[in-house]
């Protein structure tokens, strides 16, 4: 299994909006060959940020999918949008899953 953390830096009057958008994608995930599980995980305290985790079958299928059309058509609204966009950056961590139930 791979698992994907893509941490949102997004102040904290945006994350709502945030957190909206990316209800929009979880089912949508459920199509991508592959993607085992999507979830957004909303911080409780205001100094954390939100966090997208995502789990994959292998490292192949994540690969196809940030390379795939779809991905592409998913982050086009905030690609043409960066002014207006909560998000102000992120930062991504890959993990390969030695153990897990």
């Amino acid at each position: 299994m791979y698992v994907v953390m893509n941490r949102l830096h997004v102040p904290p009057e945006g994350r709502e909006n945030v957190a909206s958008r990316f209800s929009e994608s979880a089912e949508k995930m459920r199509e991508v060959p592959g993607c085992l599980d999507f979830m957004f995980l909303h911080p409780e305290e205001e100094e954390n940020h939100p966090v997208v985790l995502t789990k994959w079958e292998s490292r192949e299928d994540y690969e196809n999918w940030i390379h795939s059309d779809a991905f592409k058509k998913a982050h086009k609204p905030r690609r043409e949008n960066l002014d207006t966009s909560p998000t102000q950056s992120n930062k991504i961590f890959e993990y390969e899953a030695k153990h897990h139930l």
